[in-house]
C-alpha cells in the first residue's frame, strides 16, 4: 500500500472496533486505503483479530482497499512510526491493552504527544455521520495546520466549522480606585487585550476562508478556560479539532492541559493535528 493511506490500532476489543468503523468511514471520505495494525506479543496471534477487523470492514464498504499489519512492539510505539507515513491515524480511547498504567497514562495519551501527523481519538459511540458541525478550538493564529485540517474536514462531510477560541486575562495588580470618570491604564489595557484576542479568529482564518469557500464557517471568542468551554461544545460537535502544543520534560514530550482535557472527557471524538 503507499502512504495515501489511514492507519488505525485494533486489538479485538469494542473499543478498537468503534475505532475501525470511524478509520473505514475516514478511509472512503478521504479517498485512502485502510491500515489496520495489531500490536500482540506473538504475531501468530494476530490472525483471527486481524481477519474479523478485514471482515467488518469490507461489510460496510467493500470496494476499500485493506492491508493488515501485526508487530511485536508496543502499540503506541508502532502507531507512532506508522503516522509518519500516513494521512490520519485512528485509535479508541481504551483497549490497544498493554499501556494503560498511572505512570504512563493511556495509548492514545502518548500517542497524541508522539505522533507526526494527525490523530483522531474515537471516544465512546459517538456516530460516525451524524451531520453535526466540525468543531476547531483555536488557541492562537499558530494553529495553522489544525486549522487548515478543520476546514478540510468540514468539506469533505459538508458540514459547518464551528471555531471557538477562548482566552482569559493574565494577573494584573490591583489598582487603586479612580476619581476621574476614565477608565485606568489597566483597564485600557484589558479592552486592547480582549480586542486583540477578538480578532485572532478572523486574522487566523482569513487566507483559509478564501481557499475553502463552500464551507460555512462561524466563530466565538470567549473569556473563559480553554478546556472547559470546548469540553461543553464537544456536546454538539462531530469532532472537535485541536493543535498538539507539546511539552518537553524528562520522560518525553507532553501535551498541554486542554488536550489532556478532551482526550478524557469529550463528548465526541477529538482529533490532534502537530504544530510546526
Amino acid at each position: 500500500m503507499t502512504s495515501h493511506h489511514i492507519v488505525v490500532g485494533v486489538d479485538g476489543s469494542l473499543t478498537s472496533a468503534r475505532a475501525l468503523d470511524w478509520a473505514a468511514a475516514e478511509a472512503v471520505r478521504h479517498g485512502t486505503g485502510l491500515r489496520v495494525l495489531y500490536a500482540v506479543p506473538d504475531r501468530d496471534e494476530a490472525a483471527p483479530i486481524l481477519a474479523n477487523a478485514v471482515s467488518r470492514v469490507r461489510a460496510r464498504h467493500p470496494e476499500l482497499l485493506v492491508e493488515t499489519v501485526a508487530t511485536e512492539e508496543g502499540a503506541a510505539r508502532a502507531l507512532a512510526c506508522e503516522s509518519a507515513d500516513a494521512v490520519l491515524t485512528v485509535v479508541g480511547t481504551r483497549g490497544l491493552g498493554a499501556l494503560t498504567g498511572p505512570a504512563f497514562g493511556s495509548v492514545s495519551l502518548r500517542l497524541a504527544a508522539l505522533t507526526q501527523g494527525p490523530l483522531l481519538i474515537v471516544r465512546g459511540d459517538h456516530p460516525c455521520d451524524d451531520g453535526q458541525d466540525v468543531l476547531l478550538g483555536l488557541a492562537d493564529d499558530t494553529d495553522t495546520q489544525a486549522a487548515d485540517y478543520a476546514f478540510q474536514e468540514a468539506e469533505r462531510r459538508g458540514a459547518r466549522l464551528r471555531v471557538l477560541h477562548s482566552w482569559s486575562h493574565r494577573h494584573i495588580t490591583p489598582e487603586l480606585p479612580s476619581f476621574v470618570p476614565t477608565r485606568s491604564p489597566g483597564q485600557e489595557h484589558m479592552a486592547r487585550e480582549a480586542r486583540a484576542e477578538e480578532a485572532v479568529p478572523r486574522y487566523a482564518l482569513a487566507q483559509m476562508q478564501e481557499r475553502y469557500l463552500g464551507v460555512t464557517v462561524e466563530t466565538h471568542t470567549v473569556r473563559a478556560a480553554p478546556g472547559d468551554e470546548l469540553l461543553v461544545a464537544t456536546r454538539k460537535a462531530a469532532v472537535v479539532v485541536i493543535g498538539a502544543h507539546r511539552r518537553t520534560s524528562v520522560l518525553g514530550p507532553r501535551l498541554g492541559p486542554v488536550a489532556h482535557t478532551l482526550l478524557r472527557r469529550a463528548h465526541c471524538p477529538v482529533v490532534v493535528v502537530p504544530q510546526g
